[in-house]
């Protein structure tokens, strides 16, 4: 891990652990010949599931959001690349994905296939995303991850230690909902649902890839990510400001998908080791 070194941060400690939370919700979801997933025309779950089928000889089918276009933007081309079958469904259509009739249209279509999805988030996504926590080798207070779908904060959540706690930064607009979908998911995962999480709701600056003038001139100052890693950071550091954490707070940042790296200065921290999960009792 690297600490952040920004006098804003003061009096607390920031450390970014730097995570391929995409591979930790496939890894539970592998084993089907041929698995079939949803997503936007920029999904990096859908880039995720492509690669994973190339690299273990599955079949991938994706379900994009909206209209075809030509050519594929480059998210699209990859995946396509990697072997994924491209269909695409109306956005009418798109938002009853997850119903049966739905669902079994697109089984008629497609024949035999493992339904993932939209953002990998279901109970074997938790499992995996559990095993974060146990692989952070030093002391920490609270772990801090964008959200979009709920599974990464559900799963992190399962496999804290006890008196550690999990902050969840929703990315997108009017998404109380996510407590909900974090608590089934959990509930779907361990028959339980665990109290050591929250959600900061006031964060996503508009909605789901939306910005702000403040929020561009936070990304251009530490050049992160600006979807997802950017609007998490930035209500790290507007907290920190509130006094919301206690002087000395250790918090962990999960820099979610490929790796990010701040401009902030930073020094290093003992690397992350071990994939040991801790699980009390026992799946953006």
């Amino acid at each position: 891990m690297e600490e952040l070194l920004d006098p804003a941060l003061a009096p607390v400690r920031v450390f970014v652990k730097h995570d391929d939370n995409k591979a930790r919700k496939l890894k539970y979801n592998l084993g089907h010949p041929r698995v079939l997933t949803f997503g936007g025309a920029y999904s990096n779950h859908i880039r995720a599931v492509a690669a994973a089928g190339l690299r273990h000889g599955f079949e991938t089918i994706g379900v994009i959001r909206g209209e075809e276009r030509l050519p594929l933007n480059p998210s699209l081309a990859y995946a396509a690349a990697c072997g994924m079958r491209l269909t695409y469904l109306d956005r009418a259509t798109y938002r009853l994905k997850h119903t049966a009739e739905v669902q079994a249209w697109l089984r008629e279509r497609w024949g035999d296939v493992a339904i993932l999805p939209e953002g990998g988030s279901n109970a074997a996504a938790v499992r995996g995303c559990a095993e974060l926590p146990a692989e952070i080798t030093e002391e920490y207070d609270v772990i801090c991850c964008p959200v979009g779908t709920g599974g990464t904060l559900a799963g992190i959540s399962a496999g804290l230690p006890p008196g550690r706690r999990a902050i969840g930064f929703a990315v997108l607009k009017g998404a109380g909902f996510l407590a909900g979908e974090v608590a089934g998911l959990q509930r779907a995962a361990y028959g339980r649902v665990w109290t050591n999480w929250s959600l900061e709701l006031g964060y996503h600056f508009g909605g789901y890839a939306r910005t702000t003038p403040a929020l561009d001139g936070f990304i251009a100052k530490y050049r992160v990510e600006g979807v997802y890693v950017a609007k998490m950071l930035y209500g790290i550091f507007d907290l920190v400001r509130q006094g919301a954490f206690a002087d000395g707070t250790r918090i962990v940042a999960v820099i979610t998908g490929e790796p990010s790296i701040p401009a902030i200065p930073v020094a290093e921290c003992a690397a992350p080791s071990g994939s040991h999960a801790r699980i009390a009792g026992a799946a953006s």
